[in-house]
């Protein structure tokens, strides 16, 4: 059975690991064409951290590397304004080469020309993180309700995943519940160890979870676990994901929780979009919607922050799945990767609300 923890004073809400990065975004321009670009701070733990702390007014915190110079202090800046408590090991610049914090490069497509993502993880601080580098007993002294990570950070570096594993088994023995985005990224294992190694990394993280995030592919290439084709039905049908379950359950007794976003791209900007969870062999299926996107990166991360909110404050899981549909739906109104939303409007949308303007 899910059993949260209770709300406690001093103790954090929710605490995340993973690697900080800066996301580079020249809006609708493509890169060869761009003349300006915005920064925003990212980082698939981070952005829920800081969206339930932003948004949902809740005690968290990140465990993670920084470097020592302006692009660290620039990141070190916004985690401070999102209002997460960083635990830092860190790291100084050489001044030339590294150690360096990630550069994700991203601009947001329009209509028929979808976006394009790559990335600079070249001496990358985080992947640097091994067994003893980040000090559990006193982050944890206080308490902590909900543990989170996530497969991007597993795929770094060899040593990453015996952190995960670390900070799991620490996280577990003071009574949190641990979650991992699947978060399955073919490019990121494929110079990590490919499929075999990704597959056997992630078994043995997930043996510790509680909950899990991810679609069907997450479930059948990073974890192995068979399934239906997942192109064989409508994008937001829920059967394939639901038919999994049955595995997951066989071979992954641990995990008592699983969801996702069901996401149709009509084009870069209109997505059809709906979500579902599987709780302890009950399936819930949130409504549908229809977006007007304007950046589409962090709404799989405003949705896990949406629901793992609900289910902290001790919501139904309708009620908690509900939530986080809403939030990763408004997620695609703002730009950047982590919230702008108020809980009002979130609250207000799961509730059925509309977009009339509010006088």
């Amino acid at each position: 059975m899910l059993s949260i923890p209770p709300a406690a004073d001093g103790a954090l809400d929710f605490l995340a690991l993973g690697a900080l990065v800066n996301r580079i975004d020249p809006g609708r321009i493509p890169f060869r064409k761009a003349t300006q670009c915005a920064i925003h701070v990212s980082g698939g733990e981070f952005n829920c951290a800081a969206n339930l702390s932003d948004c949902f007014g809740m005690n968290t915190g990140i465990a993670t590397a920084m470097v020592n110079y302006p692009l660290g202090d620039l990141i070190n800046e916004r985690v401070r304004a999102m209002g997460v408590t960083p635990f830092y090991k860190r790291y100084d610049h050489n001044g030339v080469n590294g150690p360096n914090m990630a550069t994700v490069y991203s601009d947001q497509g329009c209509g028929v020309r979808a976006p394009v993502v790559f990335y600079n993880r070249a001496n990358e601080a985080a992947a640097q993180l091994k067994p003893g580098d980040i000090d559990w007993k006193s982050i944890l002294a206080g308490g902590c309700r909900w543990f989170h990570c996530g497969g991007i950070f597993a795929a770094l570096s060899a040593t990453t995943p015996a952190v995960i594993i670390e900070g799991m088994k620490a996280a577990k023995d003071a009574g949190a519940i641990i979650s991992f985005d699947l978060n399955y990224r073919a490019k990121l294992w494929q110079i990590s160890g490919g499929l075999d190694t990704c597959r056997s990394t992630l078994r043995s993280i997930v043996e510790l979870c509680d909950v899990l995030v991810g679609n069907e592919e997450d479930l059948q290439k990073g974890l192995g676990i068979t399934g239906q084709d997942v192109e064989s039905k409508g994008k937001l049908d829920p059967s394939a994901f639901f038919g999994m379950m049955e595995g997951v359950a066989k071979e992954l007794p641990n995990v008592k929780a699983v969801a996702t976003t069901l996401r149709e791209v009509i084009t870069t900007n209109r997505h059809n979009w709906s979500a579902v969870l599987w709780l302890e062999g009950q399936t819930f299926q949130a409504p549908e919607a229809s977006l007007d996107v304007l950046d589409r990166v962090g709404g799989g991360d405003g949705f896990a922050s949406g629901l793992i909110y609900g289910l902290l404050s001790g919501k139904s899981p309708e009620d908690s799945l509900r939530l986080g549909w809403a939030h990763g739906a408004l997620m695609t109104t703002f730009p950047g990767d982590t919230t702008m939303a108020t809980l009002s409007q979130v609250e207000d949308f799961a509730a059925g609300g509309s977009a009339r303007i509010q006088r």
